[in-house]
């Protein structure tokens, strides 16, 4: 069967990992340490520097595709791959527009796609036009390596913001500023997508966050239109092919008064869709690993009327009671609560698994996963 090499050691590739076994594939990983999420599990494990093109022609070799679990990876070691014959998915011509968000913005924008307004910034004069331009209402971002509300910064003033763009620019951070979208709440529209072309798309999703992590994922977003259902749909749809994303493509939207608003894009699993793990036909993972190999693709059919996932974050202390204790207790509370570790050691607000729960109603899948959710890391009902 098909090797698939799995660049990146997080969760996203211990999940792939689950799934490629189910599959038959041989799974292997480029990791950084052995105790690293993923390695844990993967049985070919192949130590190395994902920045390294020794090391990631080492683990392409025999490969029948190549992929990810970030989107870090230099795009010229991509190249050097493809061009030498290996199957990198998704490639690198789409992969730029998550790895450079000034990129993305400029795409999308040249799509007609819904996005805020943007420009770049290079200089504290850059930062007081662009204030005056948006009364205000700033968001500045890195354009690379920000997550989960890293890189992301809202300063105060015009004086702050010019500062800030200064001292930034001075340690060589590339920026760039957005208007402040005065949203509703945040959703999510998942596709998958092969490299023959077939797009399924799976229900738009409301997302929660706390502290910029996603910490709630709903499926499908309640009270959501049909009419603003299909437009995310079909948008994202529309973004896979125009980019030519191969595998899973994440939207995350703002959703406003006048309708929606991109906010970012995952060329990967996505932890709004850990949801499918236990709520769909076709997990996300799955997909992702028939997308790359440019298998057919799975229905994207829900199985439950609402799917609700909760991430584990870790507290402001790690209980005394084993992880393997409390993980019993939610079982034998709630036999439907579905628990995923990543095993990850305790630190506060770190992402340790998460609790999938599939239900008539979405109060009754909020609910049980969110206390059991909060045991899991507090040891503790709510």
């Amino acid at each position: 069967m098909p090797i698939v090499a799995v660049i990146g050691d997080g969760q996203l590739a211990r999940m792939m990992h689950t799934e490629a076994i189910e599959l038959g594939l041989a799974p292997r990983v480029l990791a950084g340490g052995e105790d690293a999420s993923a390695a844990q599990v993967f049985g070919d494990v192949r130590l190395g520097d994902y920045r390294d093109l020794a090391d990631l022609e080492a683990i392409a070799h025999d490969a029948s595709a190549v992929t990810f679990d970030h989107e870090h990876v230099p795009s010229e070691h991509l190249q050097k791959l493809i061009d030498a014959g290996v199957a990198v998915e998704p490639r690198p011509s789409a992969l730029i527009y998550a790895q450079d968000k000034l990129e993305q913005r400029t795409r999308l924008a040249a799509l007609s796609a819904p996005v805020p307004q943007f420009a770049p910034i290079a200089s504290g004069e850059d930062a007081r036009r662009f204030w005056e331009d948006v009364e205000g209402e700033v968001c500045l971002k890195a354009t690379r390596g920000g997550y989960d509300g890293h890189g992301v910064w809202f300063p105060a003033s015009p004086d702050d913001f010019a500062t800030l763009v200064e001292d930034l620019v001075a340690k060589g951070v590339p920026l760039y500023a957005e208007a402040k979208v005065p949203f509703i709440r945040e959703l999510s529209a998942m596709v998958a997508r092969n490299r023959s072309g077939q797009v399924e798309a799976w229900p738009v999703v409301e997302s929660r966050q706390a502290n910029g992590v996603c910490r709630v994922a709903i499926s499908p977003a309640p009270g959501l239109s049909p009419e603003l259902e299909e437009y995310c749909r079909n948008l994202a749809v529309r973004i896979a092919e125009e980019v030519d994303v191969t595998g899973v493509l994440a939207v995350e939207l703002f959703e406003t008064a006048d309708g929606v608003q991109v906010n970012e894009l995952a060329m990967r699993p996505h932890n709004t869709g850990h949801w499918t793990q236990d709520g769909c036909v076709t997990s996300q993972f799955e997909q992702h690993l028939r997308a790359v190999l440019d298998w057919p693709l799975g229905s994207t059919a829900p199985t439950a009327p609402v799917t609700v996932m909760v991430n584990t974050l870790g507290g402001d202390a790690d209980p005394d009671m084993p992880m393997e204790q409390r993980v019993v207790e939610v079982m034998r509370k709630y036999p439907e609560a579905k628990v995923h570790l990543y095993g990850k050691d305790y630190r506060p607000g770190r992402k340790m698994g998460h609790v999938n729960v599939a239900a008539d109603t979405t109060e009754r899948a909020l609910e049980v996963a969110e206390d059991a959710a909060h045991f899991i890391v507090n040891a503790e009902w709510k």
